[in-house]
């Protein structure tokens, strides 16, 4: 289906941030918008705020003044949903409360013509019970821009259960025709975003509660070593613990208490404490004038001698780290292995990349006296950090040949205590995990999953790409040994990723 013509008219409900966002999105599009908030004088304050944003833009640069004051000119303010009428798509983008909205659009169907297309921006709440009382609901659908939205490139565009196909096409190129990026999803709790993301959040908050490490250090594994542009606790004070804490509840209540979905205690203390992130002044991190700021807790400089390093079995994966080794002027010797498992060794000492178990247990599995895992990272080559954790046999010394042989590689090291996972492999195993599962319950397919998170979140990598590389059979060994090491259906594999795991499929 063709996007719709610039000639027609684009109706914005609601003129706060996001609402007066999405208008201006359809305005630099060429539409003629008209934005309508029940709140006396609230659409001319939102285009002026609008106006305030262009001219900014202009004063660096970055859009000729002519071009700003026609984007604004395209922008009107209107009194009722009467004004409305004519509209022939409808972007309502006011207060999460299910019976507002459906009160809403059960007017506006009274009001528009019947090719008018009407869709929310919620991000939460379901397309198909906001539609439910319409008579015509297979005009009905989501369209959800994520904030701010003239910059954000993402659009969710949601199908509920009455969603006629067409309309949903029609929304997509339309998205697509305003400069954004365009995803289809099926209406179910957090849609393909915020159902997928759980993850990233939930994973550093256990690693944090269990006392792995600081957040400012698992922050800085998750920037330096998974190549992410936030870590999860800075992401959080600046999203609000507030916002994030009742979106892991919503997902959580609505997939009827799925321990994959469930909050966490320390956020919800931060919470009850008022402790809310950026906006409140204090969350993970102090944000008062004249705080200092937390550092990542990384090893002490080591000076040691290091033996050659040995390199054994199939090292695709580590590959760009043996290559640091070399290039630093180290020995290394390349072989083949006996026990067919990847692994470098220092002497008597062994490190391997983590496959989700603890380093205690795997040492004990394979005979192993002294083990030191090492993290997953999104690029071995590029690389500034990474988690190491020790086994029970690994001494004084062999711990600092191993902080040692990092360091030399140009790498900050954090020792972790001894936890399964560590912090990159487990996060990006649990995305690509939630993310199969997405695509196994028909949210959305693999492309648009992987899509969803680059564009709405700026992953590194879609996760089922990611997974893809590191080999569907080594991610889903990951996760059970997760789910064997705590015994919670928290960890367990999508039946997706573990059929294509064992059939030897890719999702990309």
């Amino acid at each position: 289906m063709p996007a719709l013509a610039t000639s027609e008219i684009i109706a914005v409900i609601g003129a706060g941030a996001m609402g007066a966002g999405i208008a201006q999105v359809a305005a630099q599009a060429g539409h003629p918008v008209r934005l309508y908030d029940n709140r006396d004088g609230a659409a001319r304050a939102g285009i002026d705020g609008v106006r305030r944003q262009l001219e900014k833009r202009v004063a660096r640069g970055k859009m000729a003044q002519d071009e700003g004051e026609a984007i604004v000119a395209r922008m009107t303010p209107v009194d009722g949903l009467a004004d409305l009428a004519d509209s022939r798509l409808v972007v309502e983008a006011i207060v999460e409360n299910l019976e507002v909205k459906r009160q809403v659009f059960a007017e506006l169907e009274s009001l528009c013509g019947a090719d008018t297309l009407l869709t929310s921006n919620t991000s939460s709440l379901s397309i198909t019970s906001i539609a439910a009382n319409l008579e015509r609901p297979e005009r009905m659908a989501g369209m959800h821009f994520f904030n701010p939205a003239p910059v954000m490139k993402l659009v969710e565009v949601i199908s509920g259960l009455a969603t006629d196909a067409d309309v949903a096409e029609t929304l997509y190129a339309t998205a697509e025709a305003w400069g954004k990026v365009p995803v289809h999803a099926s209406s179910t709790p957090g849609f393909i975003v915020n159902r997928v993301a759980r993850p990233f959040y939930a994973e550093g908050l256990r690693l944090l509660q269990e006392g792995a490490a600081v957040p400012a250090t698992l922050d800085a594994l998750l920037r330096q070593a998974g190549g992410f542009r936030m870590g999860p606790f800075e992401l959080m004070d600046l999203i609000g613990h507030d916002v994030n804490y009742a979106v892991t509840r919503s997902v959580f209540d609505a997939y009827f208490g799925d321990t994959r979905f469930e909050p966490s205690l320390v956020q919800q203390a931060l919470v009850e404490a008022g402790r809310l992130g950026r906006k409140s002044g204090l969350g993970f991190y102090d944000y008062s004038e004249n705080a200092e700021g937390d550092a990542p807790v990384f090893a002490s400089l080591v000076k040691a001698e290091l033996p050659p390093l040995v390199a054994e079995g199939q090292l695709e994966t580590v590959a760009p780290l043996v290559a640091r080794a070399e290039q630093s002027g180290l020995e290394v010797v390349r072989r083949g292995s006996v026990s067919g498992q990847t692994r470098l060794r220092l002497g008597s000492l062994t490190l391997a990349l983590s496959d989700g178990r603890c380093a205690t247990e795997r040492a004990v599995d394979e005979g192993l006296e002294a083990l030191v895992l090492f993290d997953l990272c999104l690029d071995y080559g590029e690389a500034s950090a990474i988690a190491l954790a020790a086994s029970p046999g690994v001494d004084a010394a062999s711990r600092d040949l191993a902080t040692a042989l990092f360091q030399r590689l140009g790498l900050d090291v954090a020792w972790l205590t001894d936890t399964p996972g560590l912090v990159v492999l487990r996060t990006v195993a649990m995305l690509a995990n939630e993310a199969a599962d997405a695509v196994l319950q028909g949210v959305c397919s693999a492309r648009d999953g992987d899509l969803a998170m680059q564009a709405g979140l700026n992953y590194p990598r879609g996760p089922l790409a990611w997974a893809d590389d590191l080999g569907l059979d080594f991610v889903h060994r990951t996760l059970t040994h997760l789910q064997q090491s705590y015994g919670e259906e928290r960890y367990r594999a999508s039946f997706l990723l573990r059929r294509m795991a064992l059939a030897e499929e890719s999702f990309t």
